[in-house]
């Protein structure tokens, strides 16, 4: 395929890459302020997580098939288009302010990217020269952490104050008033979300009047998920992707609650959501340092070494306050960046005909960024924020383990494999 016919498919891709990691990390920000809207515990706002990334969990799998039938660019489409469902659903929601209806759009939502997220990396991978396919998945990793650290910034403009009604004062209205309010709170979402709705369709109708290539793949065997669970380092990697994700996506849903408990006078929700552009501009700046780093460094002593230092900045965010804590936390960005490289290139090493089926359970452990925050949430709402961080602390610990010794690839039994 000629370099010029890739151009177009390739930027088409690389935006959707761009546009589902900006809507993706808007959660963070819809965290605070769902939690303030529809009047919920810590535990009740990381459901919004465990809604979307139960997404993933729950239909990985079955689009992996569709595009196998259908192709890529109906998978495409059918991302947007579902997406787009979705995100219209918060119209409803935010007039009747039931948690579990924004609960479905997220899901739904959450359906729809999974259709874009399995179709755009193999897509990239495959399109154009096989000797350059590294350098364009690291460019488009690049597009989407631009994506995600530009989310929270446009979020927290049209979902947070400025100047915050203090909660002393909303504790004083009568129900009627406070009924005002939580409504009023609960109708910001309807701009930002109503925006998306909008331009999902219109990408998705564009993207079915444009000609991509086709792209036939070979016939390596995929096999069950069982199959794979005879390869000890990828089910201890693929708990490794559960920690890694679990943990990162633990830290900024509560990096605003977070930063409102340190200590910092004056600070607003709108200030605190800064932070995690902050973080997520680490993530980014470490991907891009890490493309080069990774080519001359040992991956797993790399991985032990920024695990390390996560868990390390945590513990000193833990027992400090103020700035230092809240920047200490921020910082935990930039080691956490290589991780999913490494942890997904050790998962899968040496599985020869089953690497598709471990890429599937890699892609499946994602449900780890569904289940750790209403875990940290919980031990929030029962002992404070900062206790609830021990978790992200466990979960880098898991990784040192990986890195050191659970990476190591054991014989398997000639029979298993047949």
């Amino acid at each position: 395929m000629k370099s010029k016919a890739v151009i177009v498919p390739l930027l088409v891709v690389m935006s959707l890459m761009f546009i589902w990691n900006l809507s993706r990390n808007i959660n963070d920000i819809l965290i605070p302020h769902l939690k303030r809207a529809c009047q919920l515990t810590d535990f009740q706002s990381s459901l919004i997580q465990s809604a979307f990334f139960g997404g993933y969990f729950l239909l990985a799998l079955p689009v992996g098939q569709f595009i196998s039938k259908y192709g890529y660019k109906a998978g495409m489409v059918a991302g947007l288009l579902t997406a787009a469902a979705g995100a219209l659903l918060f119209f409803p929601a935010a007039d009747t302010r039931y948690y579990p209806l924004f609960l479905g759009a997220l899901f739904i939502m959450a359906a729809g990217f999974t259709f874009l997220e399995v179709t755009a990396t193999p897509y990239i991978s495959v399109l154009g020269d096989p000797d350059r396919a590294s350098s364009r998945l690291s460019l488009a990793s690049a597009v989407g952490s631009l994506g995600a650290t530009i989310g929270p910034f446009v979020g927290s403009r049209f979902l947070l104050h400025a100047t915050e009604v203090p909660p002393s004062v909303v504790a004083q209205f009568d129900p009627g008033q406070l009924e005002q309010y939580l409504n009023a709170e609960a109708q910001l979402v309807k701009t930002p979300y109503l925006s998306l709705g909008g331009l999902f369709l219109v990408i998705g109708a564009l993207l079915y009047f444009i000609k991509l290539p086709k792209i036939q793949e070979g016939g390596e065997r995929a096999g069950s998920i069982r199959s794979v669970f005879q390869f000890r380092h990828t089910v201890l990697g693929a708990l490794g992707v559960f920690c890694y994700l679990g943990a990162e996506v633990g830290i900024v849903s509560f990096m605003i609650r977070y930063a409102k408990s340190s200590g910092i006078i004056g600070l607003t929700e709108q200030d605190a959501a800064l932070f995690i552009t902050f973080y997520m501009a680490l993530v980014l700046l470490g991907r891009l340092a890490g493309a080069y780093w990774l080519r001359k460094l040992n991956p797993s002593a790399m991985l032990a070494t920024c695990s390390a230092a996560a868990a390390g900045l945590i513990f000193l965010s833990m027992l400090s306050s103020g700035y230092v804590s809240v920047y200490a936390l921020s910082f935990v960005g930039l080691f956490t960046s290589v991780m999913y490289p490494i942890l997904f290139t050790l998962s899968i090493k040496d599985l020869g005909i089953y690497t598709k089926t471990g890429s599937s359970l890699i892609i499946m452990s994602i449900v780890g960024g569904a289940v750790v925050p209403p875990v940290m949430g919980l031990l929030s709402d029962s002992f404070g924020i900062k206790p609830a961080f021990v978790i992200p602390v466990i979960c880098y610990a898991y990784l040192i383990y990986y890195a050191r010794a659970g990476h190591v690839v054991s014989p398997v039994p000639a029979s298993s494999t047949h």
